[in-house]
């Protein structure tokens, strides 16, 4: 890296107070033009969802880190400045690309249900459903990941002491971070359930009051906490911290026990690899869904020549793949390690020209009365997502989250740490919708030690366009949204990469049967088109998504940071 440009981006990350005058949306992005002899060595980048984490980042690439460094501070930082959407009391997927031995690998950081869970815990006397249980409060919070990942990133990965790594979440908890308006409005979402909790109420909530825009928020818990784990990573699963949340969530009612803490294992498994249109693209396995909707909703759009048809029916064909995508969703897909999945058949093209087959160009199919293929034999602002490239070819792509806006609403006694509610992500009453309408089947049921199905979907995409790493917040919608930007990407006709984080959005996920469209996206011709072939078409209040992607060009000589305009700020340098 040029040493002016190593000076000034010093000077940038000590004077923290630059960052925080904000109160409104920006991008902190800066950029060092590389002539056509600069190696690839010499370009690296950072996309994340708040300007404090991605100096978080970029400070431990100056002080000598990796990508894999960068990823631990910029995930500790985000568990600072956004816990409405990630932290500590959650969990995630790291998918990396290791440059010294060309290997992509996927740190499943996915939470497990608690030795003592089960469905019975989450229904009343008739067997049905009752939300809050699974959506807030001690029995909403299944076992976090993130510590677990932190350990695991800095033991076989990351090149510095993760007590440096730290540093900068450290000092953020600490003197506290100016408060933005995604943290103001993300409060007011669940603004109820805040308040239920005390502890959370007094962390959240300036002498009980909303914080207003500008205002410094501090968490000296937190901070004493990433203390502790910074000096010894194990005391969040066997140590003080430990038996501090055991404690609070017990005599919160919930039903957390030592072992199940002591036993939390990150796993790490193979990426899904999907070829279409001439591209790579790698993406999340199981237990996310992502991988295997992305690869049958591919493979049918490869089977119907999705590129050669205009843009009055892309939409349609792109509905009516999601549906049958999401359809086996719902089906098949659970914590692989508990139940198999129809991985082949799934993933093949057989199955997507199958599947394909009862698409017409010119009706909508009724979700209700999908055809089945059977066939099919068994084969042995409430997440947040950054992307990192270095100068050696790492690169990271991660999704992290704790479910819900603030997730449970319940902070683990002293420690500041805001426990997840993802136990809702399991099937509770088999075929009933969880928060964000997706229903499930018996594969995704609640069992001990078992992870919930999710939707986060970290992805590489490889083609002659060149290098892309992204992904995206958006609970059920994350798969879509990175569908959509992958295929604006690949389209032949698209000269411009950095446009697909502000492309217009659209989904469906076979049940609620609707095609959910972004407010002030889409004319009213291309609304009526999709009706026209009897699609149920319902414009949403507010946008989706806070994209964050890192596109390289093929010699990875520049990379380019791509940032949602419905988000924040990255760095490229």
């Amino acid at each position: 890296m040029p040493q002016f440009l190593e000076h000034s981006l010093r000077w940038i990350f000590s004077a923290r107070s630059i960052l925080k005058l904000s109160t409104v949306y920006f991008f902190v992005i800066i950029f060092c033009s590389l002539s056509h002899q600069t190696q690839a060595s010499d370009s690296c980048a950072i996309a994340t969802a708040h300007p404090e984490a991605t100096a978080a980042g970029c400070e431990v690439l100056l002080d000598g880190g990796n990508a894999f460094d960068a990823a631990i501070a910029v995930t500790a930082a985000l568990g600072v400045v956004e816990p409405y959407s990630s932290g500590l009391g959650g969990g995630g997927f790291y998918l990396l690309h290791v440059a010294d031995s060309g290997r992509d690998v996927f740190v499943d950081a996915r939470e497990i249900a608690p030795e003592r869970a089960s469905e019975g815990l989450y229904l009343n006397a008739e067997g049905l459903g009752v939300p809050l249980r699974s959506r807030e409060g001690p029995l909403a919070a299944a076992i976090p990941g993130i510590p677990a990942a932190l350990q695991h990133l800095s033991t076989v990965y990351a090149k510095l002491p993760l007590e440096a790594v730290l540093q900068p979440a450290i000092t953020l908890a600490r003197d506290g971070f100016s408060v933005d308006p995604r943290y103001v409005r993300a409060v007011g979402w669940v603004e109820k359930r805040i308040r239920k909790f005390k502890l959370s109420e007094r962390i959240f909530f300036n002498k009980g009051e909303p914080f207003k825009l500008g205002e410094v928020l501090k968490q000296p818990d937190l901070a004493q906490t990433l203390e502790t784990m910074a000096k010894d990573i194990d005391s969040f699963y066997r140590g003080s911290i430990a038996h501090e949340m055991v404690n609070h969530v017990v005599s919160s009612g919930g039903n957390w026990t030592l072992d199940d803490l002591k036993n939390y294992q990150v796993k790490e498994r193979a990426p899904v690899i999907i070829n279409f249109n001439g591209a790579k693209i790698v993406t999340a396995p199981l237990p996310s869904s992502g991988g295997l909707v992305m690869a049958q909703v591919f493979n049918i759009l490869e089977d119907l020549s999705y590129y050669s048809h205009d843009h009055t029916v892309r939409p349609h064909l792109m509905v009516e793949a999601m549906r049958r995508g999401y359809n086996d969703r719902a089906r098949f897909m659970g914590d692989p390690d508990f139940s198999d999945a129809p991985l082949k058949q799934l993933m093949s093209l057989e199955y997507a020209r199958k599947r394909g087959r009862s698409i017409s160009f010119d009706a909508a199919t009724d979700s209700d009365s999908l055809p089945t293929v059977f066939d099919l034999t068994l084969d042995g602002e409430e997440t947040t997502h950054f992307s990192i490239v270095d100068d050696e070819g790492n690169r990271v792509a991660a999704t992290l989250s704790i479910n819900g806006p603030f997730g449970s609403g319940m902070v683990a006694g002293n420690t500041g740490i805001l426990l997840n509610n993802h136990m809702d992500d399991f099937s509770i009453g088999i075929g009933k919708g969880n928060a964000y309408e997706l229903v499930g089947n018996r594969a995704n049921g609640i069992e001990p030690r078992k992870r919930p199905l999710s939707s986060m979907s970290p992805t590489f995409v490889g083609s002659e366009k060149g290098d892309l790493a992204i992904g995206t917040p958006g609970g059920s919608r994350i798969i879509s949204m990175v569908m959509l930007a992958i295929l604006e990407y690949l389209d032949p006709i698209n000269v411009d990469p950095e446009a697909i984080v502000s492309l217009a959005r659209y989904h469906h996920q076979y049940l609620p049967d609707r095609v959910q469209v972004e407010p002030d996206s889409f004319d009213d011709a291309w609304i009526s088109q999709l009706r026209s072939k009897g699609h149920d078409v319902q414009v949403y209040r507010r946008k989706w998504g806070n994209m964050q992607a890192i596109h390289c060009d093929t010699k990875q000589i520049r990379c380019s940071v791509l940032n949602d305009p419905r988000g924040r700020a990255g760095v490229v340098f």
